[in-house]
């Protein structure tokens, strides 16, 4: 009995272990039929999908985007209700007239062949399934669909702020992510997404001066022209008004396009067989036409540095293309807004193509755990900036750790755990996602040592791509490469707002008490000066570390979590003590950071 018991459990270990990193599959074939005057298309969709998890499906749900563009949506109630909302939306949406509005409209749903139940929930399509998808099998869905684009407000819509058509994000029924811990199903209020990965084939229908960018690679170059083109082969003429643009792309989770009668489109060939494509308007002001073709060979650098300091970009192509409402990160492409002096405009591509690896690549939940995309993407394109741009930055992160005092400082930080729609600010999640999140990396080479981190993030990369990992795997990789146990600051930083506060509290001779103020413990480094002018940096590991990073520094005896102070002894008389030189830690108040010692002075007999 007991044999088999064990037997069991061991089994059940190993299921458990496989569940967590089995992937749903999705292969979407859509034909797209646009019509420029009115904003509306028309679409058909044909879904593959392959239930790769061991639970029996017996509903499926769709994301529709768009509906979040009307009225008393829950995207528009909460812009109206929020402390601090986002100046692009505010209460645009509540304005929208019927001609303006985005909708998605399924006309149609069947289940191999036979029509199934469905219902629009807001931005949820509710599909009850004629026959549960077992567990290995594979379902058609076939969808046919109406929809309208909405005024550009959020990301996607018509004719943006800059004059660009069709910016077409997150425009199609998406089917919605199921993992090992179930349906990830929430409201669109504009913030993040998760998807499934698969395979794109993509038709489209649009007016024939329309040039098209986006996902995937064209497959009738020469039908379409506009850039696409071999142009050592005859250009073939489609007649009619429209051009179908044919588009696929293998193994992404998302496909976005943006179309405009007056895009150039640039080719940029990089050595490593990657063509980078820039199609912007050529309407736009000579200072701004001059900073795009500069932009060029300098993303060609940001494709390389990533791709070195994270991992291969796997695909042949990517596009950086104007539109949308700032900047924003797609599968093989980006959106951003194109009227900016070139260190914007370098700035924004540096962010957006780094998305490329932690959003599309990775592909954590961004709902869930929006630090680990946004956070780790700051993290790495600040490195590139200062190393493309030779900045010569000593902490390319010294913002972020701003942002982050500011919030603790003003009583609006939340922990990292909270989910991406339900932040009491937007300040409070800006912050926590982008800032925080880049502190967790940051932070993590004053704790382990820069070059762990840096072997960690190539670890994470090549263990996790493709997997949706959660915040358990970057902890792992990083402990794998340092052999440092990391429980402990995975728990302070991302599941708590305990701050980290230590101060010098006493210097007498030759002894230092130093203590901590704040309730999250850290290793410390402290660079002592003597009084005959030397220095002398000190290391003391926190013991729930069960090591210390690789360091030149005198390693002494390590601190424990609970005696809030700590002594120590050093060979000559001590002048002053400054803890953390670096300024990697997060400590939230500098000021008792540095103690010069009162020096006695000497009694002379007369």
């Amino acid at each position: 009995m007991r044999k088999i018991t064990a037997i069991f459990l061991l089994f059940s270990a190993v299921v458990t272990a496989q569940n967590g990193y089995w992937q749903q599959h999705a292969d979407y074939t859509m034909d797209i039929d646009m019509d420029v005057k009115t904003f509306q298309y028309k679409g058909k969709q044909k879904l593959v999908y392959t239930n790769n998890s061991p639970d029996e499906l017996s509903s499926v749900y769709y994301h529709l985007y768009f509906n979040a563009f009307q009225p008393n949506s829950q995207m528009d109630i909460r812009s109206r209700n929020i402390k601090d909302p986002d100046g692009r939306v505010r209460d645009r949406i509540s304005k929208l007239s019927p001609e303006e509005i985005g909708y998605i409209k399924v006309k149609s749903l069947k289940q191999d062949g036979k029509a199934v139940s469905f219902e629009t929930v807001g931005t949820i399509l509710e599909v009850k399934l004629n026959k549960p998808i077992k567990s290995g099998q594979k379902v058609t869905f076939d969808m046919v669909f109406d929809a309208q684009v909405p005024k550009q407000i959020r990301r996607s819509g018509r004719n943006n702020k800059e004059g660009v058509a069709l910016s077409m994000t997150q425009w199609y029924p998406k089917m919605a992510e199921y993992d090992f811990e179930g349906w990830h199903t929430p409201p669109y209020i504009g913030r993040e997404f998760h998807g499934v990965w698969g395979n794109f084939d993509v038709k489209l229908h649009i007016d024939k001066s329309y040039v098209v960018g986006g996902t995937g690679y064209i497959q009738n170059p020469q039908e379409v022209g506009h850039g696409y083109e071999d142009k050592n082969k005859k250009l073939k003429k489609q007649r009619g008004k429209k051009l179908t643009w044919h588009f696929k792309a293998p193994n992404v989770h998302d496909f976005t396009w943006a179309a405009d009668p007056e895009y150039i489109h640039d080719t940029y060939k990089m050595d490593n067989g990657i063509d980078l494509h820039f199609l912007y308007k050529k309407t736009l002001e000579e200072k701004y036409l001059k900073n795009w073709k500069e932009l060029q060979p300098k993303t060609a650098e940001l494709m390389e540095y990533f791709s070195k300091n994270v991992g291969a970009y796997p695909y042949k192509q990517y596009s950086v293309i104007q539109g949308g409402d700032g900047g924003m990160e797609y599968a093989m492409c980006t959106l951003i807004t194109g009227k900016r002096n070139f260190g914007s405009l370098f700035g924004v591509t540096a962010h957006e193509l780094a998305h490329t690896w932690f959003q599309f690549l990775l592909a954590t939940n961004e709902s869930k755990h929006p630090w680990m995309d946004e956070g780790f993407t700051v993290y790495i394109s600040n490195k590139a900036e200062n190393e493309i741009l030779k900045s010569g930055k000593t902490n390319p992160h010294r913002g972020s750790y701003g942002g982050y005092n500011y919030v603790v400082k003003n009583g609006l930080e939340e922990s990292l755990s909270t989910h991406a729609d339900r932040y009491h600010t937007n300040t409070g999640y800006g912050i926590a996602s982008y800032s925080k999140g880049n502190i967790f990396l940051s932070q993590l080479e004053y704790i382990i040592g820069a070059e762990n981190v840096a072997k960690g993030l190539k670890k994470y990369f090549d263990d996790f791509s493709f997997k949706h990992p959660t915040p358990n795997d970057i902890k792992r990789s990083m402990e794998k490469v340092s052999g440092i146990h990391l429980d402990w600051y995975l728990n302070e930083w991302t599941q708590t707002t305990h701050t980290i506060d230590y101060g010098v509290k006493e210097i007498n001779g030759k002894n230092v008490t130093l203590e901590r103020v704040g309730q999250m413990p850290m290793p410390m480094d402290v660079e002592v000066t003597y009084e005959d002018g030397s220095k002398e940096m000190f290391n003391i590991p926190l013991r729930m570390m069960r090591g210390q990073k690789p360091t030149n520094a005198t390693v002494i005896e390590d601190w424990t979590f609970a005696h809030p102070t700590y002594t120590f002894t050093t060979p000559k008389k001590v002048k002053s003590v400054k803890i953390d030189p670096s300024g990697l830690m997060a400590d939230v108040n500098s000021e008792n950071n540095k103690l010069e010692a009162v020096l006695q002075k000497e009694t002379v007999k007369e």
